[in-house]
């Protein structure tokens, strides 16, 4: 992943998540690019509400929350997996799927245990952001197609990696660098959506 510092003068944003492992792959991926504020550094400790029954209607809630509140530009986003077998689950309930304590090893038995005895373990990950500059919303999605593994394989990652091999790889989320999972990852990509349209705009004001 290219880092952009030299494209445009150095932005701010708040990432508004209080996910650290989302926090240092955005970060990873954004490299010098633009100055990114976590929740932390704006003194925000709210339980920021994810009411909708979309991904990108709980981006969206959550960046202009962030904006509404506390007057800072800023992005949100939400990620689900979904299932082909499941219907689409657990799509946006995908950090809740197996309850509210939002346990990841919970998440991933559960999974486990509804495709036990189904083969087609057809998948997606895909990640909406909300980006909301001076009050106007842009969106963009991230999808990476894959299926569900029979088991749990490699230790790094997070949420259902162990668990997820991309289309374009024979290793798990959770096999892989941080470098080579955001080469092809659903974050990743929208990321880059992200970053092009920062480029973009920049040519024209300073945020």
């Amino acid at each position: 992943m290219p880092k952009f510092t030299d494209c445009f003068s150095l932005m701010r944003l708040v990432f508004a998540t209080n996910n650290l492992h989302k926090l240092q792959e955005i970060k990873h991926l954004l490299g010098d690019s633009i100055e990114l504020l976590s929740l932390n550094d704006i003194n925000c400790t709210d339980d920021i509400p994810e009411n909708q029954e979309t991904l990108e209607g709980n981006a969206a809630e959550k960046s202009f929350y962030i904006y509404n509140k506390f007057g800072q530009n800023c992005f949100a986003d939400d990620t689900g997996l979904e299932i082909d077998a499941l219907n689409g689950e657990p799509g946006v309930y995908s950090a809740r799927y197996a309850g509210e304590e939002r346990s990841a090893e919970l998440n991933m038995d559960l999974v486990l245990s509804k495709l036990a005895k189904i083969k087609n373990r057809k998948a997606r990950f895909r990640t909406v952001i909300s980006l909301v500059i001076d009050g106007g919303e842009i969106q963009f999605e991230g999808i990476v197609e894959g299926r569900i593994l029979k088991e749990k394989r490699g230790v790094t990652g997070f949420g259902y990696d162990p668990i997820f091999m991309a289309d374009e790889s024979n290793l798990s989320f959770a096999e892989m660098t941080m470098n080579d999972k955001n080469k092809i990852s659903h974050r990743g990509r929208a990321i880059q959506k992200l970053v092009d349209y920062l480029i973009q705009i920049d040519g024209d004001e300073t945020i």
